[in-house]
């Protein structure tokens, strides 16, 4: 009789044991698929706020607040714009200074938490620069999905497609670019976006369903006007570009591919998404489980590296410092097809912010790519 008990008691601990995993693992799968959009993802620290000053910034001494290069901060109810670290300014150890270039909206406080984005504008295309646009509705398989079309004289459209963390709002650190141009530009939102269909299952799916919005905003775009379109993704919009040019119906019109911080594995982002919130490793093979099971994801390709079905030409931009996304699986993809990509690495920038860190290279490379598309 002991013995039965005993044996009991430990199929029911084992049993518990196993439950509370498979919900660890549910949780920690979270981390990817349900970020929420213009929220810092959870490798992106809060920087505490020290003090301001006419054209300054002091923030807590991290990595993060030593990149080089122009970013949004963002705190709860406040958005301003920071510069490069100011080396001469005098501060305490455990600090730096950045330019301030700029309060958006709302107040910065000592004591404050605050976290660097790539999104330098709020706002949309008229408010944030100026530019003519209209708010304009296009129809997705879920519903109707909002989005900014910047008009232009060509008839070569530029689709632009945010990622994890970020907004449409995203595409407005090059709008000014790409209208100097002469491209017509769509900003897309998609589902899970607010404003945008809520997906049916409430998750993200990494751009493995996400995807068929893009191919609704080309179907938008060959239909009022556009002979062709170039898309620009990052992060997981940078999935959905590929996606697009993989599998949609008129994936003949789409002229080129433009990926900033593509994320090519979903199951590697997810583990490091996963991790950077602290998930013992024991349990990151569980969370990749639960996602390919809640989400219905594939198996991973790992960037497909003979991608066969790649036939346009394509410009990566990424950089070795991406803890999301790493930077080898953009450059299998290059290494494989090296007559139709290149690949622009950018150092000490973080995912899908390679324009924040080098702002003029990256101008100069996605011109020269875009003139020959036009």
């Amino acid at each position: 009789m002991r013995t039965v008990t005993a044996t009991a008691t430990a199929v029911t601990a084992a049993l518990a044991a196993g439950a509370a995993s498979v919900v660890a693992g549910r949780l920690a799968s979270d981390a990817a698929l349900k970020a929420p959009a213009g929220r810092p993802l959870p490798t992106e620290p809060r920087l505490t706020v020290h003090g301001t000053a006419a054209g300054q910034i002091t923030l807590t001494r991290d990595l993060a607040a030593l990149r080089p290069g122009r970013y949004g901060l963002a705190g709860d109810g406040s958005h301003a714009v920071v510069g490069p670290v100011l080396d001469a300014a005098r501060h305490p150890a455990d600090t730096v200074v950045r330019r301030l270039e700029r309060v958006t909206h709302g107040t910065l406080r000592p004591g404050d938490k605050a976290w660097l984005t790539p999104n330098l504008y709020v706002g949309d295309p008229g408010t944030a620069l100026g530019l003519d646009h209209a708010d304009v509705d296009i129809p997705g398989e879920l519903g109707s999905l909002p989005a900014w079309f910047v008009p232009s004289s060509r008839d070569t459209w530029v689709i632009a497609v945010h990622g994890l963390g970020t907004t449409r709002e995203h595409a407005l650190n090059l709008m000014g670019l790409l209208h100097g141009l002469r491209l017509p530009v769509l900003a897309l939102s998609y589902r899970g976006d607010l404003g945008a269909p809520r997906p049916p299952d409430g998750l993200n799916h990494l751009g493995e369903s996400e995807w068929r919005d893009l191919d609704a905003a080309i179907r938008y775009a060959l239909r009022y006007g556009a002979r062709q379109v170039v898309l620009l993704g990052w992060s997981t919009g940078a999935t959905m570009a590929l996606r697009a040019a993989e599998h949609s119906g008129v994936r003949d019109r789409i002229s080129g591919l433009v990926l900033d911080s593509p994320v090519l594995s979903w199951e590697t982002t997810l583990r490091s998404l996963a991790a950077a919130r602290h998930t013992p490793g024991a349990l990151l093979p569980l969370a990749v489980r639960a996602a390919r099971g809640r989400a219905g994801l594939h198996a991973d390709r790992v960037a497909d590296a003979d991608r066969d079905h790649l036939e346009v030409p394509t410009l990566i931009f990424h950089g070795p410092d991406d803890t999301v996304a790493p930077l080898h699986l953009s450059r299998r993809l290059a290494a494989a097809r090296p007559r139709l990509v290149s690949l622009r690495t950018v150092a000490q920038a973080p995912h899908a912010a390679m324009w924040n860190a080098a702002p003029d290279p990256y101008e100069e490379a996605l011109r020269r790519f875009l003139v020959p598309l036009m």
